[in-house]
């Protein structure tokens, strides 16, 4: 999709759904689920596809406070780093959806071996704007692939 005129407004909005896109990565690595959970609507609708596009839902999640169990679970790693992609956004009014690409790295210990799992993800996002503020109503999460590998110190 080519833009040859962005308007101020627009020019605005896209870049607060990115930020809204990164603040999600930022507070999963820092272990913030409040931080997390107060970037989505309070009815908002989250799903996850272990399998991928196309996959049952793993997990279907209604409501803000449903997302708690989701986010505390990245507690069982000693770090995270999520590096976000590409993303596209159409904006209609006070509503956007999207689709933003993630990879997704996970260190643990198993056994007493250091292991790495690294995840390739997807999202559909649908956003709604509340209040002057950019908020995920709808998050979908595709994990197109994942690998798990011995780390080094």
């Amino acid at each position: 999709m080519i833009h040859t005129e962005i308007t101020p407004t627009e020019r605005t909005d896209r870049l607060a759904i990115r930020e809204l896109v990164d603040a999600y990565a930022h507070c999963a690595d820092r272990r913030d689920a409040v931080g997390q959970k107060s970037l989505f609507t309070e009815d908002t609708h989250f799903v996850v596809y272990m399998d991928g596009r196309g996959s049952e839902p793993t997990q279907v999640l209604d409501g803000r406070e449903a997302l708690t169990p989701v986010f505390d679970d990245l507690n069982r790693y000693q770090a995270t780093m999520h590096f976000n992609g590409q993303s596209t956004i159409a904006l209609e009014g006070d509503r956007a959806t999207g689709e933003s690409y993630c990879i997704a790295h996970h260190l643990f210990t198993d056994n007493g071996e250091r292991k790495l799992m690294v995840a390739w993800l997807r999202y559909a996002d649908m956003f709604v704007k509340v209040d002057g503020d950019w908020l995920f109503a709808e998050r979908n999460l595709y994990v197109d692939w994942a690998e798990t590998r011995p780390s080094r110190p």
